[in-house]
């Protein structure tokens, strides 16, 4: 699938240096495409929204500061 604006996607946080919170997947909104693997997103974290340049999963596989698609379940 190609990303445009406004698809939701998933953005995988980093998680803390010290370990109190893992790395997880958030809710983002794409709000801008640099290219064909670089987009501008708008995370949605249970504290507030954050917002970020990622480039895509290699594989489309959950990483740390990337996003990817969400699973079809």
């Amino acid at each position: 699938m190609k990303p445009t604006i406004g698809r939701i996607v998933h953005y995988h946080s980093y998680g803390t240096p010290g370990g109190e919170f893992k790395p997880a997947p958030r809710a983002a909104v794409i709000a801008d495409i640099h290219d064909d693997e670089e987009i501008s997103v708008v995370v949605l974290n249970p504290s507030g929204l954050f917002f970020n340049k990622a480039k895509h999963a290699p594989d489309d596989k959950p990483t740390p500061g990337h996003w990817n698609w969400p699973p079809r379940e």
